[in-house]
């Protein structure tokens, strides 16, 4: 079942079910009440990466508070998002764009990997949490991304499992064409890898060249941008061997 986008999405900590009312934050209050200037039995969706998605109707107990009414589910907790998204920190604006594509096309981990050329850093994970969390709200995504803590590229490869296989972004491929590799490499659980502006060092080029689940794509004739190298991997991913299928 597709997402409904012309009602307004809120992600909520409470358990949802029918007939059990949820207390907006302070965050959630002013935005309704003041931005959105919703009034009294204005429906919205509500989402908890639980309990699936739910309709519920605005009420005001008080001037200062909004009760969310639950009344029925509109949307099934799916599956967990497999696709593990991988990827060397960038500047904050740029990271923000990378985090919020990422989200959009599908991925259910996203992992900031320190490389030798990273040009950005990490400093707040509960901001890149919150806004992993805001892109899944303006997407329709049930499932909450899960931004994990950064680790340097060879103690990730050092302690990664052979089951999930690295699709990583490789700038001297030997061809222009993704396709016929994603296709060789079959039914497997994915992870896509993005380096940093500068690309990977020789030695960790060769460090992922040497493991066998790991396969180097190109991403066409020009030379992209981290953030738009992100958002082209990950769409022939899924257009190829992903959840696009």
């Amino acid at each position: 079942m597709r997402a409904n986008y012309r009602m307004q999405r809120l992600h909520v900590a409470a358990g949802l079910s029918a007939g059990v009312p949820v207390d907006a934050t302070p965050e959630q209050f002013n935005y309704l009440a003041n931005v959105l200037r919703y009034e009294e039995g204005t429906e919205v969706l509500l989402f908890n990466g639980r309990d699936g998605e739910w309709k519920a109707s605005v009420t005001f107990p008080s001037r200062k508070k909004i009760r969310l009414d639950v009344s029925e589910q509109t949307r099934p907790q799916p599956a967990p998002l497999d696709l593990q998204f991988l990827f060397a920190p960038l500047k904050v604006g740029r990271m923000d764009y990378l985090l919020q594509k990422a989200v959009e096309m599908g991925a259910g981990v996203l992992q900031p990997v320190m490389t030798q050329h990273v040009q950005g850093k990490i400093t707040n994970l509960d901001r890149l949490q919150a806004n992993a969390l805001e892109a899944a709200e303006q997407c329709g995504i049930l499932d909450i991304p899960d931004v994990k803590p950064p680790v340097k590229l060879k103690d990730l490869l050092e302690s990664w499992s052979p089951e999930r296989h690295i699709i990583y972004c490789d700038e001297d491929s030997d061809t222009q064409n993704p396709v016929p590799k994603l296709l060789a490499i079959g039914e497997s659980r994915l992870a896509v890898l993005v380096g940093p502006e500068g690309g990977f060092s020789d030695d960790e080029r060769n460090m992922l060249r040497a493991l066998p689940y790991v396969t180097a794509i190109p991403l066409g004739p020009r030379i992209l941008r981290a953030d738009t190298a992100a958002v082209a991997a990950l769409a022939v991913v899924q257009a190829t061997i992903g959840d696009w299928r």
